[in-house]
């Protein structure tokens, strides 16, 4: 995501001189665009210039496919596709050693990717230390071993560099320390606060360790002025709890009794489309700044999203950033009408949904697939996906003992899936191939390939880069869980 840069209409063939046909793409009124005279007079996108073949190759680069079997959760499949180069998404997904919990996690980057390649190395060690009891809390710190490594187990490589590592784990230290002098066994633990405290913490924790490493780390302070946003999961049983901070979003795919798909958004992105999220940034500053905190829909007039993590020249007193940032940086890095910071937070809202034998799975992804797409076409493509993705594979009973009615509908709606064979078996990768492919008649292939193949100085203007995950629920689990 690149927060200071403004889309506008612009045609194809200025950005692809092979193409003589016009595609208007604008963020978020894809459907006036549709209406477009220039539009409608093109029923091609040109010659394409990759095969149906290599335009798979393209979208399955990044695929990841994994079975859990852990509780609720059976399985996950997830991808990306860069626009910026490099990529400046992240994902994580990784479960808790001491806990039964799950954690599922989204980052899209901004002004770079190092703020969420760091989120994505470091977050769930907040989570996950946040979650424990007083007695194991204090067993770690006694141990004196590295806290990093010992609290979660990442299903996605993940590895910083010895020098990061070393600050990683001397900041956990602390941070464990802090939380046994709070902790008793007694304490009434509430997973909202845990995922709000462990986001703030990070965030809190970075922006000192810049200040404090800056000197022997001259990459530490460039990591100032980028940011990120996030969306984070944690699943464990039948309790899910999303926390979101930014323009990440989260839609969880509920089947009802009618068979029919039902999107449930969880949460909404934090930026000027959210009124209330207006409202709060807004009454956090004097009403003398009422005419520039936001201005021009962006914060400061600056950016985009209004809540993030880093982006520290948003959160830093100005006597800071004119000793740390203005000497490297110069001037310009200060916002304008920068009189009562912090203007930014990365405090993320976080809500909770217990999850029942209805809800078939959930998908987080960053605004780059938001911006393509609307939630409930995105919960119907999964959903379609799921059932003609079944046609590929051997029947395989869900459980047994089952009626012979029961496995007639299972038949039933196994046929129906027959015309609904999907491409790929990757439901992320699904996802992506319709977000940038897809036309009133379907998903069509010179459309595909000229999104594909945009010049590097031009995808920006089209696409940013896309990241999902795609959780899929154990419905027999849910449907034999307990109600609390």
């Amino acid at each position: 995501m690149a927060p200071c840069v403004l889309r506008s209409c612009i045609s194809l063939s200025q950005a692809i001189s092979w193409s003589k046909t016009v595609l208007l793409v604008q963020r978020g009124v894809m459907t006036a665009c549709r209406s477009h005279p220039a539009l409608r007079r093109c029923h091609s996108y040109g010659e394409p210039r990759l095969s149906p073949q290599e335009v798979s190759s393209l979208l399955r680069i990044n695929e990841v496919n994994q079975e859990v079997n852990s509780f609720s959760v059976r399985a996950f499949e997830a991808n990306q596709l860069s626009s910026n180069i490099p990529i400046e998404d992240r994902i994580s997904i990784a479960r808790c050693r001491y806990t039964t919990g799950l954690l599922f996690g989204v980052f899209d980057g901004h002004g770079g990717g190092e703020v969420a390649e760091t989120l994505s190395h470091r977050l769930f060690d907040y989570i996950a230390l946040k979650l424990l009891p007083a007695s194991v809390l204090q067993e770690l710190v006694d141990s004196e071993v590295n806290l990093c490594g010992q609290l979660i187990e990442h299903y996605t490589e993940k590895r910083l560099s010895s020098k990061m590592l070393d600050i990683h784990n001397d900041s956990l230290k602390r941070y464990a320390k802090e939380l046994l002098g709070t902790k008793n066994e007694e304490f009434d633990f509430q997973m909202q606060n845990a995922l709000s405290q462990a986001f703030v913490k990070l965030d809190n924790d970075i922006s000192r360790e810049i200040q404090e490493f800056s000197n022997s780390n001259i990459d530490l302070l460039a990591l100032a002025i980028m940011g990120a946003c996030a969306c984070v999961a944690h699943i464990d049983g039948s309790h899910l709890h999303l926390a979101t901070s930014g323009d990440c979003r989260a839609v969880l795919g509920i089947l009802s009794d009618a068979n029919k798909w039902i999107c449930k958004p969880l949460g909404s992105e934090h930026n000027t489309d959210n009124v209330e999220e207006m409202r709060r940034v807004m009454s956090e500053h004097p009403k003398s700044e009422m005419n520039t905190v936001i201005k021009n829909e962006r914060l400061l007039g600056q950016l985009a999203p209004l809540r993030a993590f880093g982006d520290y020249p948003y959160k830093w007193k100005t006597a800071l950033q004119k000793k740390l940032l203005v000497p490297m940086f110069g001037a310009g890095i200060l916002p304008p009408n920068y009189y009562t910071p912090p203007y930014l937070t990365a405090k993320p809202e976080v809500f909770h949904h217990h999850l029942t034998a209805r809800d078939k799975f959930l998908i987080l992804a960053t605004d780059g697939l938001w911006e393509q797409m609307l939630p409930h076409k995105v919960v119907k493509f999964v959903g379609e996906h799921m059932s003609g993705k079944q046609t590929l594979d051997l029947l395989r009973l869900p459980r047994r003992r089952m009626s012979l009615d029961d496995i007639n509908e299972i038949l039933v709606q196994r046929h129906i899936g027959l015309s609904k064979q999907p491409t790929d078996k990757n439901a992320a990768t699904h996802l992506i191939r319709n977000a940038l492919g897809r036309t009133e008649y379907g998903v069509e292939h010179s459309r595909l390939s000229a999104m594909l193949s945009l010049p590097d100085e031009q995808v920006r203007n089209f696409r940013d880069d896309i990241s999902v995950i795609v959780v899929f629920l154990d419905t027999d689990y849910l449907r034999h869980s307990p109600a609390d």
